[in-house]
This record gives structure tokens, sequence and C-alpha cells, in this order.
């Protein structure tokens, strides 16, 4: 059995290994090294990527799931949103160690997307990913900033 994807817009068709979590696919066979490994449990989020649109844990979905699905990475973030999250993270300096950031800037992308103008209340519920060095605080301000750089949003 042979499944096809994307992967930040480029086809992949893969044969073998298809139990393999996506995550080993673009950090070992991709090259991508953007997406981080964490926990392995999908719990902490520092892997998360978009499937179809939607943050994904990438350690959690083998690559037999992705037949006809498209999937972006850290690497692959062009759009207006997608750049408003990450002139924000620049802007507001959230990074400590910066080991989570690329999973929290995906997780921030795909709620924004699906919420252009959220609530503390809606970011502290849907950025569930793990920051070991506790930047929270930064993190909610660079979102609500970055969705005033992307929906002008006063």
């Amino acid at each position: 059995m042979a499944i096809s994807f994307t992967v930040n817009g480029e086809t992949h068709k893969v044969s073998k290994q298809l139990d393999m979590p996506l995550l080993w696919y673009l950090r070992d066979y991709i090259k991508l090294k953007g997406t981080k490994f964490g926990c392995g449990i999908g719990q902490c989020g520092a892997c998360t990527v978009h499937l179809d649109g939607h943050a994904i844990r990438s350690c959690s979905i083998t690559l037999n799931l992705l037949d006809g699905k498209s999937i972006k990475t850290i690497e692959g973030l062009s759009d207006k949103v997608e750049q408003a999250v990450q002139n924000a993270w620049k802007n507001v300096d959230v990074p400590q160690c910066g080991y989570c950031q690329s999973g929290q800037i995906m997780a921030a992308s795909a709620l924004l997307k699906q919420n252009p103008n959220p609530t503390d209340e809606d970011i502290n519920n849907a950025m569930t990913n793990i920051c070991r060095c506790g930047t929270y605080v930064r993190i909610r301000k660079a979102i609500h900033e970055a969705a005033d750089l992307a929906y002008e949003v006063n």
C-alpha cells in the first residue's frame, strides 16, 4: 500500500514504514528540523504541525493516516496570519529557551485562523502546549498582537 500527502505544498509518496509517526518522517526523512520532539506521547506540543489547517501533535499520528492530507510545518508558514504570529513573537520577545516555540507558533496560528479575536480565556483554553520556561504571559500577549496585525482588530 502506498499513500500520498503533501508537506508544505510538496507531494510525498510513502509505501514503507507506514506505522512511523509523522514527526520522525519530517525530521529524519525530509530533514525539516523545526518540528521538535518533546515528550513522544502528544502531551507537550513541541511537535505541533497543521493537518488540513488544524493543529495536531505529529508524534501521535502515523503516516498511514495521512493519505490525501495536507501537512504544514513551521518551515511552511507563509500566509498573513502565520506571518503576523511570527512577527508578534519577535516583537514581544516571547522565547526564553525557545525549544517549544515552533509548536507554540503553530498552535497560535491555527487558533487565530479559527478565532480572529480571541479572549484571554479562549487563548488559555486553546493553547495546551507546554512551555518549560513559563512564557505563557508573553505567548498570550503575542497572540493578541498577532490578531491585531493580521486582522487589524482594535
